[in-house]
Order: C-alpha cells, then sequence, then structure tokens
C-alpha cells in the first residue's frame, strides 16, 4: 500500500466470492492473445507533456457504476509502451500501481528505463490512472490546507497520547468527502478496479492479461485474479498486503508498526557507519533512543519551520519522516539531515510540498477506495485503547498504525462486500517479497502466500525497503521474477535470496 507520499492508510475488509477452480492454461502468444474482435479498439497518440517518445495514450470510456453498463460513463487514461520485438511479443503487461490512489499513467516510461531486454522484446507495457486519479476522471474534497499535512491524514496522536484531535479530523475529513466528492467519489472500489482493468484487457483485445501489481497494486492484483481468474495470464505482485478478509486495510495500517520494527535496524546501521556524512551516533544501538529522546523534545519544542505543513518540526514530523525514509535506504539521508537539524547540528532543510491540486486528489481517492470497500468501527474507547497499547509496544510509531481514520465516520455504506482472495484459479502468480518492508511486512505477505495457496509461489529476498523487483530488492529475486515473465515457469517451490 502505502509509499513515501502516500496521504491516506488502507482500509477495507472481506467477504466471500466463490469461483470456479481452472487449471493453468498455455500463455496467449501474439496472435491468438486477441479477443474476438482481434483487435485493439483504442486511438493511441502521443501523451500530454510526455517527453518519453515511445509512450503513446488514450482514453477508455467505462460504467460509472457496472450495475447498470448502459447509465452514466466516466473516463479512464490509459498508455502504451509496445514491445520491442513484435516477433517476439508475448501479450500485455499492466502495470497496477498502489496507494490506492496513486497515479499509473507514466509507469510505463519509468519501467522501460529498468526493465530488462528480454521482459521488454515480449510485452507492450500498459499504464493506467484508476478511475477518479490525475488524467482519468478524477476527484477531489476540498479539503482545508492544513488537512492536507501528513501528520494529519496519518493519525498520528498527540503527545500524550489523546486522539480527541484526530477524532476530530477524521470527521471533517469524511463529512468534506461526502459533501464535495460527487458520484464519481462515491464509485470508487477495489472491485471496481479489477472490473476497469478488465475493461482495459478488453479494450486491448487481449484474450488474457499478464500484471505487475505493487504495494495496495498487489490487492488490487489479487482481486482481479479472483474476479476473473480466465483472464490472467502471468501475475507478479510485489510489496504483498495482507489481505485478512477480516480487516484488510485496516490491518495495512496496522502493519506500519511492526513494518517500522522491522526495517528501523537497517537505519540504525547505516546512521552510525565510519565515514558517513550524514551519521548521527556511533554505534547503531544508539541510534534508536537518539531517535526516540529526539522525538519526544520536539513533541515538547518543536521547531519552525517556515513553508512546511504544518511549519515546524514537531515528534509527529519527525516520526512521519521515519516512515517516509525507511522505504527505500537511498532515503535514509533525509531522516539523517532531519535528525541532525532537530538536533541544532544542522540546518533545516528546504520542506518539500506537493501541489495542493496532486494532493486533493490523491487524498480524494484514496478515502473513497478505502473508505467504499468496507466499513470501519466508530467506537473512540476502542481507538483510545488501542492505541495505549500500541505506543507501549511500539514506541517508534507512537500509537498511530491502530489509530482512527476518516472511514470511520464515513456516510457512505458500501455497495458491496470485499472480495476473499482465494486459490481457487490457474497457477500463474509470483509473490516478490523483502524480509524488511516497513510498509507491507513479511508476515502479512505471508498470510497472502497462504491465501492464494497452490496458485502462487513467492520469491523471499533478504532485504529492506518497499518495492522488490528492480528496485530494493537484490539480483537473486529480480532473477527470479524475470524469468517468469519471459518463460512462465514458475520456481518449483517457493525461493529464498540471501543477502547482496
Amino acid at each position: 500500500m502505502p509509499n513515501p507520499n502516500r496521504t491516506l492508510a488502507a482500509v477495507t475488509a472481506a467477504a466471500a466470492l466463490v469461483v470456479t477452480v481452472f487449471a493453468a492454461q498455455p500463455a496467449a502468444a501474439a496472435g491468438p492473445g486477441a479477443d474476438a474482435a482481434g483487435a485493439s479498439r483504442l486511438a493511441w497518440s502521443a501523451c500530454p507533456g510526455q517527453a518519453y517518445a515511445r509512450q503513446q495514450c488514450t482514453t477508455l470510456a467505462i460504467p460509472l457504476d457496472y450495475a447498470d453498463p448502459d447509465g452514466p460513463q466516466i473516463t479512464l487514461a490509459v498508455s502504451r509502451i509496445a514491445a520491442a520485438k513484435p516477433g517476439l511479443r508475448h501479450g500485455v503487461l499492466l502495470i497496477i500501481p498502489g496507494g490506492p490512489g496513486d497515479n499509473g499513467l507514466d509507469r510505463p516510461a519509468g519501467a522501460a528505463k529498468r526493465l530488462p531486454q528480454s521482459v521488454l522484446d515480449r510485452y507492450d507495457l500498459v499504464g493506467f490512472d484508476p478511475r477518479g486519479v490525475g488524467r482519468s476522471t478524477p476527484v477531489s474534497c476540498g479539503l482545508e490546507t492544513s488537512d492536507l499535512a501528513m501528520v494529519k491524514l496519518r493519525p498520528w496522536p498527540a503527545a500524550d497520547g489523546s486522539i480527541d484531535e484526530n477524532l476530530a479530523t477524521a470527521r471533517r475529513v469524511a463529512e468534506t468527502c461526502a459533501r464535495n466528492g460527487g458520484p464519481v467519489l462515491r464509485s470508487l472500489s477495489t472491485r471496481n478496479e479489477a472490473r476497469d482493468i478488465d475493461r482495459i484487457r478488453q479494450a486491448l483485445g487481449e484474450r488474457r492479461l499478464s500484471a505487475w501489481g505493487t504495494s495496495y497494486g498487489t490487492y488490487a492484483g489479487a482481486v482481479y485474479a479472483t474476479m476473473f481468474p480466465r483472464q490472467t495470464d502471468r501475475i507478479v505482485l510485489d510489496s504483498n498486503d495482507d489481505p485478512d478478509p477480516s480487516r484488510v486495510g485496516r490491518g495495512w495500517l496496522a502493519a506500519f508498526g511492526q513494518g517500522a520494527e522491522d526495517r528501523f535496524p537497517d537505519f540504525a546501521e547505516w546512521a552510525s557507519a565510519p565515514g558517513n556524512p550524514d551519521r548521527v551516533a556511533d554505534t547503531p544501538a544508539d541510534v534508536r533512543p537518539l531517535f526516540l529522546d529526539l522525538a519526544a523534545r520536539l513533541d515538547a519544542a518543536p521547531l519552525p519551520w517556515p513553508g512546511a505543513n504544518p511549519a515546524e518540526l514537531s515528534g509527529n514530523v519527525l516520526r512521519e519522516a521515519m516512515l517516509q525514509s525507511l522505504y527505500a535506504d537511498g532515503a535514509f539521508p533525509d531522516l539523517a539531515r532531519l535528525m541532525l537539524a532537530g538536533l541544532g547540528r544542522r540546518p533545516l532543510p528546504a520542506p518539500v510540498v506537493p501541489p495542493e491540486e496532486v494532493l486533493q486528489n490523491h487524498i480524494a481517492a484514496s478515502a473513497g477506495t478505502l473508505c467504499n470497500d468496507v466499513a470501519w468501527p466508530a467506537d473512540p474507547a476502542a481507538y483510545r485503547k488501542d492505541v495505549a497499547a500500541e505506543r507501549a509496544a511500539r514506541p517508534l510509531t507512537a500509537g498511530m498504525p491502530v489509530n482512527v481514520m476518516p472511514c470511520a465516520f464515513w456516510p457512505f455504506a458500501p455497495a458491496e462486500s470485499p472480495v476473499r482472495v482465494t486459490g481457487r484459479g490457474p497457477a500463474n502468480i509470483l509473490l516478490a517479497q523483502n524480509l524488511r518492508d516497513p510498509a507491507t511486512p513479511y508476515r502479512g505477505a505471508l498470510k497472502l502466500r497462504a491465501a492464494l495457496g497452490d496458485r502462487a509461489r513467492m520469491v523471499t529476498v533478504d532485504s529492506g525497503g518497499h518495492d522488490v523487483y528492480l528496485a530494493n530488492g537484490n539480483a537473486c529475486g529480480d532473477a527470479v521474477v524475470t524469468d517468469f515473465l519471459v518463460t512462465g515457469r514458475r520456481p518449483a517451490e517457493d525461493v529464498r535470496c540471501p543477502a547482496g
């Protein structure tokens, strides 16, 4: 689910969807991969403002409400980079973005710079902005600027553990989204994203679809593979969400507590290394107490930080920066420099504030998907109890992962029950997972692996960070995923890749 730019933690639950068991089917080649129409029905042209010349864009009309397919239509923005060698073309590799609420239109251009040539030769890379996002028909809640701060959107408790302000923020955001979001906001759900993906497949003229989903995209991909098993080809799920049908997204938020504990030692090792210009302590054992002490000091006396939102470096701002920096080793200096500034040994860095329009869209799309999927409990007393226990057990995240979110006060009942991910379907899914992922921890990935049963194999990498394939994993894990995409061969059993 969340990445360094994520603004809402996910919330869903699930009920059962029974599907027929299908044997694994042979992969679709370029010609046989087309549907009855035999070709794409989409008109491709240059992408607006796109510097990557090979990426093309188009739009696709989809139903606002799949229960009324001939009723009002909305638009999906779709992109494509054609296979480099048409004679070797296997089919389409759809890139499913995370979030929910993340953009996906430019992901083929980014992936084309990283993917091995053997994959680029065989697949059309296809991206899309999910419904409600970016250049698809967009949504916005019209929130006040102060409510766009990450320390508001992730429910960090007050310095004394109080959640009164979190409750007020959750109610205000829910009410504002209900007032301003409109019918598109109410149509957002993971079920509908799966249906939208299948509309993309049909419009592309493909009998079956390969996909690469990351973070929340692993849940969306698993839901697609459950709802449309016959339409799946080779499915890679990378950095995997726990599909617990009683919690789903509430579990994803709670997972930050364990994820930070799993990952923080990697930062501590780096931040105490001799010769590191951003070194904060002499030994790894010194880094954690230094961080906790600094966060407590900033709780009591925040530092002014002009231009930031909020305009101060508080303990919770430092904690939020910690979570974001754990996503990749390359972000470790950001946290170290902020700690050094808090300690008075460096000036505060220039704040990075995304455009408000982008934040408004992302937050609305995220909230709409999460809150429409399933109802959250709304009892403040239960949240207070859980936050107190979590603060004692996992002080790095200070109770945030089990705190209240806007979905607790969402005024719209879910239109449908969520999908229960099962192992019924073709054996064509490969999971990739880091052992020390701060956002989608290993123990949650094991639950998705168990839910998918013999449909899946998993490659586990002794690495830290969020996103595995060609990102924060290693050569061993990357080779397993590449071989699966190129040949369709899954490992005979789950694979463990050592560090390095």
